[in-house]
């Protein structure tokens, strides 16, 4: 086979190229067997390139979304445990509360003369009942039974709080209202009302009662207040006069002798004089008068109100 070569320029000389049966069969050797094999290969390597490229993207979006499940467990965990932490308070919170409720019932069940045995605060409640399948309960149906228990505390303690204050208001008012006895022993001689004046015979109003004791006995104060007068009246002798903080005032005549002075404040049942006879008198006695809005009232009712107890 013979291929002439042609140059470009004018001037040049064609060239005669004579090809051999084994040059034609090395050609075609290359062009049909060598160039399609390095197309191949080129082919199968840029594929395993870009096939490499695409397992390092989903390597990349699969760390990236085991990144993102790893910080919602992390924060779910947290989440719990704060929740915990808040259940953990709400039932310190109510067990404080529960505490504070036995120390006010026990104080009431004082205050009210209630049996400590029956009416035991500090001990858990009689609770029973048959065994019954167990109700599964989640945590937000637990915060809402905590909640509505701590309302419930609450309410009650209020309640409790508000008959302690009754309970003691009745107290003081009992305290500062005179009652009882106000001498050791001894009989009612003398009443209240308009009767024979001993001395003279003449018909009289006897403002008061006479209890006639044993001389030199204890005169005790019949309720809380303030001894407003202490000393010598005429009629009275030596009398002690008391102003309770109800508005009544109590007064103890005839003693022999007086333990308390003006101003000083006494409790109820607190010794204040001793029976004695002086003044307008037959005999030891008390004269025990008991004034309301300055007008003396019959005092059998505040000594009644002792023995009714």
């Amino acid at each position: 086979m013979n291929i002439i070569l042609v140059p470009n320029s004018r001037r040049g000389k064609g060239r005669n190229a004579t090809l051999s049966q084994r040059h034609l069969a090395l050609i075609a050797l290359v062009v049909f067997v060598a160039l399609p094999v390095l197309i191949g290969v080129i082919t199968y390597r840029a594929q395993d390139l870009l096939s490499s490229y695409g397992a390092d993207s989903i390597l990349t979006a699969q760390r990236h979304e085991l990144a993102t499940q790893r910080a919602e467990i992390a924060e779910a965990k947290r989440n719990a445990e704060a929740h915990l932490n808040a259940l953990a308070q709400r039932l310190g919170q109510l067990q404080a509360q529960v505490m504070r409720l036995n120390a006010l019932g026990g104080r009431l069940t004082h205050m009210a003369g209630l049996d400590p045995r029956e009416f035991n605060f500090s001990a858990d409640a009689a609770m029973g009942g048959p065994e019954t399948p167990g109700v599964s309960t989640t945590t937000p149906d637990l915060t809402s039974s905590l909640d509505q228990l701590s309302r419930a505390v609450e309410s009650q303690q209020e309640r409790l709080s508000a008959l302690e204050n009754l309970l003691l208001d009745r107290k003081l008012n009992a305290a500062v209202t005179p009652s009882g006895w106000p001498v050791q022993g001894g009989w009612i001689s003398s009443g209240f009302g308009v009767r024979a004046d001993p001395f003279n015979g003449h018909q009289a109003m006897h403002e008061g009662v006479d209890i006639a004791s044993r001389m030199g006995s204890p005169v005790l104060a019949m309720g809380d207040g303030v001894i407003s007068y202490s000393g010598e009246r005429s009629g009275y002798g030596l009398l002690v006069e008391i102003t309770h903080e109800s508005g009544l005032v109590t007064r103890y005549a005839h003693t022999s002798a007086i333990l308390v002075r003006v101003g000083d404040r006494v409790k109820k049942g607190q010794e204040i004089a001793l029976v004695g006879s002086t003044g307008r008198s037959t005999g030891p006695h008390l004269h025990f008068e008991v004034v309301r809005n300055g007008v003396a009232v019959d005092p059998m009712r505040y000594l009644q109100q002792a023995s009714a107890k």
